[in-house]
């Protein structure tokens, strides 16, 4: 399987005012509404990108995040944690993708997706 960037997030204390600096500088609209509240999927305005989302923060702190595509996020995680890697967000089950968050051993964080 090909592991493409798929998805790109923005998770933010203040989702609201980070959607409008957004709208303000790159002309971003807010597409459709998420599986949780205040999650949006943003229209770019370019097609054939990976998906782009800015939601509330998941964690302690705000982050950009890209997400991977792979076959199993479980495994993935348990993978990258063997490799020295650390898990952030378990991996968890929305409509229509599971997903996860971990960081490798400089502490970079990256998602992982797959559909199902």
């Amino acid at each position: 399987m090909a592991h493409p960037v798929v998805h790109t997030e923005i998770r933010s204390q203040d989702p609201d005012a980070t959607r409008q600096f957004f709208a303000d500088l790159f002309g971003w609209k807010v597409a459709s509404e998420g599986a949780f509240p205040g999650y949006t999927f943003i229209d770019t305005g370019a097609e054939g990108g990976p998906y782009v989302a800015i939601s509330p923060r998941q964690g302690a702190e705000d982050e950009v995040l890209f997400f991977v595509a792979v076959d199993d996020v479980a495994a993935t995680l348990t993978r990258a944690e063997e490799l020295g890697g650390s898990i952030v967000q378990e991996a968890q089950q929305v409509p229509g993708t599971s997903f996860g968050v971990f960081a490798d051993a400089q502490g970079h964080k990256i998602g992982v997706a797959s559909n199902g």
